[in-house]
């Protein structure tokens, strides 16, 4: 048997999440968070579209949980955009539609 063939080895493609990303599936509900980002102070943010909510993992493990109707961001671009103010983002936001390119554009324009 190959090596590439044993049974121990991991196939390709299979990544194993990060310490940030792991702490945030187990704080939210939906098993695939989307990664948004980094902050400015090295936190990782990522959204839970179910519980509409945004875990924030900083890089000692930290975590806070963040339900937007508990704030008065009620849309994820709202938050981006409060981030962006509080703590500016060092990665991101990675968000896959316009709105928030287009928000981060016209911040930087």
């Amino acid at each position: 048997m190959s090596k590439s063939a044993s049974p121990t080895s991991k196939s390709v493609g299979t990544t194993e999440p990060n310490p940030q990303e792991r702490t945030a599936r187990e704080l939210l509900t939906q098993g695939r968070p989307l990664f948004l980002g980094v902050d400015g102070e090295g936190a990782a943010h990522y959204w839970d579209s179910y519980e509409f909510a945004v875990a924030v993992v900083a890089r000692d493990t930290r975590t806070e949980k963040v339900k937007l109707a508990d704030t008065p961001y009620e849309t994820l671009v709202g938050w981006c955009e409060y981030t962006q103010d509080e703590r500016g983002w060092a990665v991101g936001p990675h968000v896959g539609g316009t709105i928030v390119d287009d928000l981060a554009r016209r911040r930087n324009a």
